[in-house]
């Protein structure tokens, strides 16, 4: 009988420490791509056979070869785009942040604004006013984003240049801060009330699918999709280099997955997306109807929709997150949620009956319980089915609602690095906030994993956190319980399988990559070294060896290939 025809690899790594994330064939040694998908898995010698003349065959000396990292929730445009800001999250106090944003504005003279990244709430040791960010450039319009994405800080000058020197209307949540006098303080929270100063940037277009939703106002020009299309290859870039091959993009619309197929024509999209159509409190049912164009037109293995993405509140440390409880160092203030919670229902059981997934921003316990009732109701109302609904972050939850996640199969989508004091994030004022009854209830990775029965994905949601998946397995797998709290951190292996295969399944995107077999994407990531013998201080510094995502390879590193 003649043998079945096999294709020649194209390339082939051997010699490796294969985790495949996939249940019936747990490692291999060497693994074979053909084209865009995986031809085999197996013992060096069977995958060597298939090599032709023209096969690259990598022996990759011990080294660990998972499939290509999926980042469950990420901000692709914005994040490109804010390569190009200044960074300030190693620096501490007024002196050292104003040097930098001097030096940064000397080779920078021709921007409109000065925006720097990464700042916390408590850096200046005071609530930041502009006052303060006035004494540091006040000739030139200059504003600080919050680590959490969810403030911003302006001096008088960005203010005055945005219209908003005299506060502004505002939707429900978002709020520019006035003092007694009636004029800004330069506290600006949340999207819409900072979007005027992202405006000002010339970053607008960019930020539509987080801010507001909707589109362009007027159809952009050739020179402004290319501009925008070039912030998003620049996330994609500096994502590959981290072994991200797939990520689902938080926050979009209709104008994202065009930019993205037109991306695609022109061979420049490296990695595959996944966009929501972002529902805001404003909207009636009828938008609906663009979440389902946007799922029934773009649908392939490179980008999709499907999915409709909501916030429920706000964070912590601007006591924006919904709260059961007050918040311990403001008696009498809880918050509100974005949605009232009847409101939310009917919103959850029509976007379900639509078969599209929920996901939504849920950080207080209060918002994650308003959360679960709505896909509760719309399981109630449609009955239950594969919708793998999920839950952003939940950093509190209410001890009562934590079986309720299992129940209804909901993901909890969650992010290593955001625990105080994992990474760049710091411990206040955000425990002080929560305060100390309330520990045990915050961030309990493995609790909502075991006792909840969770499905779990884990993301960065870059570029609210450094996008390096390798820092986030380190934060992962060592983050040091609060006092009186348990251990939360996940084994190494169910980490890798967050970054991995859950975050696959979590965006119904498992039927094309996310674990390493036959047939699936040839998406896959070998690191510098073999990270199930390495001590866990040292996952960082691994480092990403070769990065490769449909067959063709985004990234290699020299210095850590064998």
């Amino acid at each position: 009988m003649k043998a079945p025809f096999m294709p020649t690899a194209d390339l082939i790594v051997t010699n490796a420490r294969i985790l495949t994330m996939d249940d019936a064939r747990p490692t291999a040694e060497a693994i074979a791509l053909s084209g865009e998908t995986i031809l085999a898995l197996g013992a060096a010698p069977e995958i060597l056979a298939l090599a032709g003349p023209a096969t690259r065959v990598i022996d990759a000396a011990g080294r660990t070869v998972l499939p290509g990292f999926f980042e469950g929730h990420v901000h692709l445009g914005l994040g490109g785009a804010e390569l190009a800001h200044l960074h300030i999250d190693h620096l501490h106090g007024a002196e050292e942040i104003a040097q930098a944003f001097r030096a940064f504005a000397a080779t920078h003279p021709e921007r409109p604004i000065l925006i720097a990244q990464g700042a916390d709430y408590g850096m200046l040791g005071h609530p930041i006013s502009r006052h303060d960010l006035d004494a540091m450039i006040s000739d030139r319009p200059i504003a600080m984003m919050s680590h959490d994405h969810h403030t911003v800080w302006a001096n008088t000058a960005a203010l005055e240049a945005t219209g908003l020197m005299q506060g502004a209307p505002m939707p429900h949540g978002h709020e520019v801060v006035l003092d007694e006098d009636g004029l800004a303080t330069g506290e600006l929270r949340e999207f819409e009330a900072f979007g005027p100063i992202i405006a000002l940037a010339g970053e607008a277009r960019i930020n539509l699918g987080i801010a507001t939703g909707e589109e362009p106002a007027t159809p952009p020009t050739a020179e402004e999709r290319a501009a925008d299309k070039a912030m998003i290859l620049a996330g994609m870039r500096h994502c590959a280099r981290h072994g991200v091959t797939s990520l689902v993009n938080m926050d979009g619309n209709r104008y994202t997955l065009e930019l993205l197929s037109e991306m695609q024509a022109e061979g420049t999209l490296l990695l595959r997306v996944k966009v929501p159509f972002h529902f805001k409190p404003h909207m009636d049912l009828s938008a609906l109807d663009r979440a389902s164009d946007m799922m029934r037109d773009f649908d392939d293995a490179w980008i999709s929709s499907g999915f409709v993405k909501m916030f429920m509140d706000g964070v912590v440390d601007s006591r924006t997150a919904y709260m059961l409880n007050d918040y311990a160092d403001a008696p009498g203030h809880r918050s509100e949620p974005l949605f009232a919670p009847e409101t939310f229902k009917a919103i959850a059981t029509e976007i379900d009956r639509r078969g599209l997934q929920i996901a939504v921003h849920a950080i207080g316990d209060g918002a994650v319980r308003v959360t679960i009732d709505g896909i509760e109701a719309a399981r109630a109302a449609n009955g239950p089915r594969d919708a793998r609904h999920r839950i952003e972050h939940i950093e509190l939850i209410d001890p009562a609602d934590i079986p309720r996640l299992g129940a209804l199969g909901i993901t909890a989508s969650l992010q290593p690095p955001h625990s105080p004091g994992a990474m760049e994030f710091p411990l206040e004022p955000t425990l002080t906030r929560i305060g100390r009854a309330r520990w045990p209830d915050a961030y309990l990775w493995k609790t909502l994993a075991t006792r909840g029965g969770a499905p779990i994905a884990y993301s960065s949601d870059w570029p609210v956190t450094d996008v390096s998946v390798l820092r986030g397995i380190h934060a992962g797998v060592t983050r040091t319980p609060f006092e009186g709290c348990t251990d939360e951190c996940l084994s190494l292996m169910e980490t890798l399988r967050a970054y991995t295969a859950g975050g696959a399944r979590a965006a119904h995107r498992d039927h094309v990559t996310g674990t390493l077999r036959p047939g699936l994407a040839a998406d896959l990531v070998m690191l510098g070294g073999d990270i199930e013998s390495c001590a866990p201080d040292a996952i960082p510094d691994l480092g990403i060896a070769l990065t490769v995502c449909g067959g063709r390879i985004l990234w290699e590193d020299p210095a850590r290939m064998p």
